[in-house]
């Protein structure tokens, strides 16, 4: 093997997975380096790779949406992690949700029949030598993690990120709730349960007041917006939950033919349909208190838990002045960063940060110009963003949206048009490099 067509990828979540795909499709020998099943993280259920460890959706669909952009960019780029999304599908609206078990093991089928993909099942405990892109995630090990602090002395920033729990559908009381969209918008694909005022209010003050768990260093102000604790939320005031997961707006219950004061949205899980989890509840309270409390929501009154919501400790680089915007190290360019670690917040996000990755690594050793992915395609803005280009004061993680895309530069009437056409833009870049050979 020539050790200038081979690189390393550490760690096969969602990040390193897609890299270590875009490397090998384009004849790019790879070892990818993984630790599960041999040591595993509070996080971490299964022995698969691209593990969903959150929630299992992928967020919109829709081309009016940034991240429903970056999903059909990637689509269009033949990403491993997509196809596997797609294939796995459960039903959620004008979202993208998975089983999350199924496209797991299809992502894992994928990675381990691919003839230029070799497998090592080990913690990694030090950088390795040669190209290498280091896809660890927010949840490194210490032993990896100290490495990358020695790289990067700026890196020891820290956020936390929570799980929503999952509870079995046959322990839920459908005489409390109904299925539905809101706005009747696409298939009824959620269980929504409705809260009265005094209800509401109930459920609120035990919630504000409920144990939490202890997670070494915890700080409310250290939790990243994207994945707020439903309990922390709920202390910023009476009103904010209702404002947020518990928003009633537009979903009218059938038994009353009103809107109700606050309600729960229970997304699929699986496939079956045996499993739902509630959208928004993302905690870190003690397990019997989150049994407790949630218990005060009607529909949930008898509810068995498959998992209780788990806290536990992200960390993140500060990207712009460490990283360019081929997510490679400035000061030792034969390494790369892909995935959370980077700054960019989210599954999409870490899928296109890998894929980006392994796109430019293999051109680069191949001889071929860079792909140069440029802000007016998502893939492209990520990029910018993290490495610096479109950052005002302090460095924090970021989903993708179109106020990192380049604007379009004329007036477009109404928001959803101008975010399609800013959509539109992007996908005709993408097809027009997909067609110069990228």
């Amino acid at each position: 093997m020539s050790d200038k067509l081979h690189v390393t990828v550490v760690g096969a979540g969602l990040a390193g997975s897609e890299c270590a795909w875009q490397l090998a499709k384009r004849g790019i020998k790879v070892t990818l380096v993984e630790m599960k099943p041999e040591k595993m993280t509070p996080a971490h259920h299964s022995p698969d790779f691209a593990e969903l460890v959150c929630s299992n959706s992928f967020r919109s669909d829709e081309l009016s949406n940034a991240v429903g952009l970056l999903k059909e960019e990637l689509r269009r780029l033949d990403s491993l992690i997509m196809r596997c999304a797609d294939e796995n599908k459960v039903p959620a609206g004008g979202a993208l949700a998975v089983d999350r078990v199924a496209y797991a093991r299809a992502v894992t089928e994928a990675i381990k029949s691919n003839e230029n993909i070799d497998l090592v099942f080990a913690e990694a405990s030090e950088i390795p030598e040669g190209e290498v892109v280091i896809a660890t995630g927010p949840l490194s090990s210490d032993a990896i993690a100290d490495k990358i602090a020695a790289l990067c002395p700026d890196s020891d920033l820290h956020f936390y990120d929570a799980a929503a729990p999952i509870v079995m559908y046959d322990t839920i009381d459908m005489e409390s709730a109904w299925f539905g969209s809101r706005y009747d918008k696409g298939t009824a694909d959620y269980i929504n349960c409705p809260m009265t005022k005094e209800e509401y209010l109930a459920f609120w003050k035990e919630l504000i007041s409920a144990e939490e768990a202890a997670v070494h260093g915890f700080d409310d102000s250290g939790v990243f917006e994207g994945c707020m604790p439903v309990e922390v939320m709920a202390r910023r005031g009476e009103e904010t939950l209702r404002y947020g997961p518990l928003k009633p707006v537009g979903l009218v219950d059938p038994k009353t033919g009103k809107e109700a004061y606050a309600v729960v949205q229970l997304r699929k899980d699986n496939s079956e349909g045996s499993l739902y989890n509630i959208v928004g509840f993302q905690t870190h309270l003690k397990f019997p208190e989150q049994k407790r409390v949630f218990s005060m929501i009607p529909a949930l009154k008898n509810a068995e838990y498959a998992r209780y919501g788990v806290m536990h400790r992200n960390t993140y680089l500060n990207s712009p002045g460490l990283l360019d915007r081929y997510y490679r190290l400035i000061a030792d360019t034969r390494i790369s960063f892909a995935g959370q670690m980077t700054g960019v917040e989210g599954y999409v996000e870490s899928t296109a940060s890998g894929c980006l990755v392994g796109i430019e690594t293999a051109r680069r050793l191949l001889g071929l110009a860079p792909a140069n992915f440029p802000q007016e395609t998502a893939i492209g803005a990520l990029a910018n963003y993290i490495s610096g280009g479109s950052v005002s004061g302090n460095f924090q993680p970021m989903n993708v949206n179109f106020g990192i895309i380049t604007p379009l530069g004329y007036r477009v009437k109404g928001k959803r048009n101008k975010n399609a056409e800013i959509s539109a833009r992007g996908l005709k870049i993408i097809d027009e490099m997909i067609k110069e050979g990228l």
